[in-house]
């Protein structure tokens, strides 16, 4: 079948299109900012077109002749008003995908038990869900609750608090019981979906086979890991807000998307049937330690091909770019470094592509980790965020507090920020070669936005010769130190 996948640069979309190219179908993915597919594997194998669920001009060309509509959209993390966006997004695509006759839509929602008081974020999910299925074209509803896998939030939540808090006073979420399923056999049941019969409306509860609370998942990876016993205090004066603070200063999760993870486990998430297995000939799933196995292995072997940073926090669709050659959205302060080495261009890329996560910046540790803790505490994403391998990068990637906007391989690689900032910054770091000599360039470009704009420049400018001039200095002395070494002379040589 012809399917489209919307969400694509997310966490679950990025996975999801490589699985339904091994089944067979032709591929069409949908995205706001297509170029962030550029560098996936699978880029060559699929039809990518521009698209935005909100704009309903865009989807008639996306949906034409598409048998399944994949709706992997959802607004978590995305600030006030984001119900609103959730139901106008769903109401759009949901006429349009009638409009172009697709056969079906299927969609990940969120598990729950309906009568519930859920949180705002279940809520919207619900709701979504609703309108996809009023729709009038068939679809599928797969309700999941703590997807595992490799990179993804839950799991990075989970890993994080594992390993870094062997005592932890702990509020009564962690005792509310969840069936967590395998990203694997998540994405497997998305794709047999895709088969379901062609009257068949309704909403399908996934789990794996395992029915645990939040706190056995904890001493349940310690046991995997080979950390040491955890010592859980529960206390019932946490609030999911409080939560998300301390979880936002302890993983790599910031506050803003640990929030509606943390208010989802006030309620049960249990299966309550497995029609889907019925109507698929399911295979057997998953259990707890199989899918935290696999998920740490494939960490460790730096084999993790999506992330939960994978897609973008949302911007304004006027943002310029610092390439603006007649920059007109008003001031645009520079910082330029430039600097002379004697490696070859090669070893000059692999130090800047490997910029970042646990290489660091190449600059002055304690400025890049006090920038970064003032980050999280005005609940940004901070530095722990770290990257999804360490040698390469590809558009869309998350790196730090940074995102990849360009990489020209060998020649640029431009970082956009997306720490809390009164303003836009990008970071440019570039090889330049002319008449066989190797230079290192850096720029960081910043625009303000009103007076904190100017005020916030000013105030920092003074620390850019110790934080981005050393930053030059040492990129390059890390690419000559990559340089082959002499054989010292043998003996008696002349």
């Amino acid at each position: 079948m012809r399917v489209l996948v919307t969400g694509a640069t997310g966490y679950i979309g990025g996975r999801l299109a490589p699985e339904l190219l091994r089944a067979g179908h032709t591929v069409r993915c949908m995205a706001r900012s297509p170029e962030k597919l550029r560098d996936h594997p699978w880029r060559a194998d699929v039809e990518v077109v521009s698209g935005d669920v909100l704009d309903p001009a865009s989807l008639a060309p996306a949906l034409e002749g598409v048998d399944v509509a994949y709706y992997l959209v959802h607004a978590m993390g995305a600030g006030g008003g984001f119900a609103q966006r959730d139901s106008d997004a769903a109401h759009s695509f949901a006429a349009a995908a009638k409009d172009a006759g697709v056969g079906r839509i299927v969609y990940l929602g969120g598990l729950h038990h309906e009568g519930g008081a859920l949180s705002a974020h279940m809520r919207s999910r619900s709701q979504v869900a609703d309108i996809l299925l009023d729709s009038g074209v068939p679809t599928a509803v797969l309700r999941a609750a703590i997807i595992l896998g490799s990179g993804s939030a839950s799991f990075e939540m989970l890993r994080y608090l594992t390993e870094r808090l062997p005592v932890m006073t702990t509020p009564r979420w962690v005792s509310t019981r969840v069936q967590p399923i395998a990203v694997r056999d998540a994405l497997r049941l998305l794709v047999e979906a895709a088969e379901l019969p062609a009257d068949t409306n309704r909403a399908f509860d996934i789990g794996g086979p395992d029915v645990l609370t939040y706190a056995e998942m904890i001493r349940r990876f310690a046991r995997l890991a080979g950390l040491g016993r955890r010592v859980i205090i529960p206390v019932g004066v946490l609030s999911p807000g409080l939560s998300s603070l301390w979880v936002g200063l302890v993983t790599p999760v910031p506050g803003a998307i640990a929030r509606p993870l943390i208010e989802s486990l006030r309620n049960e998430a249990v299966c309550q049937e497995d029609d889907l297995a019925d109507l698929l000939g399911d295979h057997e799933r998953l259990g707890f330690e199989q899918a935290a196995e696999l998920a740490l292995r494939r960490v460790g072997e730096a084999e993790v091909a999506t992330r939960w940073s994978s897609a973008a926090w949302p911007s304004a669709p006027s943002d310029p770019l610092p390439t603006d050659r007649d920059w007109s959205g008003g001031s645009l302060y520079v910082d330029e470094r430039s600097r002379p080495t004697a490696a070859s261009r090669t070893e000059l890329w692999d130090v800047i592509e490997g910029i970042g996560g646990d290489h660091g910046w190449y600059s002055w540790p304690l400025a890049w980790g006090v920038r970064g803790a003032l980050d999280r505490v005005v609940g940004g994403v901070g530095l722990r965020r770290g990257r999804r391998d360490p040698q390469r990068l590809r558009i869309g990637d998350s790196l730090d507090f940074w995102r990849v906007e360009e990489v020209d391989r060998g020649e640029l690689l431009r970082l956009r920020a997306e720490m809390r900032l009164p303003g836009l910054a990008w970071l440019e770091l570039r090889v330049e070669e002319h008449n066989g000599a190797i230079r290192y360039r850096q720029r960081a470009l910043f625009h303000p936005r009103g007076l904190a704009g100017q005020l916030y420049w000013w105030g920092v400018r003074p620390f850019h010769g110790l934080v981005f001039g050393s930053m030059a200095r040492r990129i390059t002395a890390a690419a000559e130190e990559q340089r082959p070494q002499p054989s010292p002379p043998r003996e008696g040589a002349t």
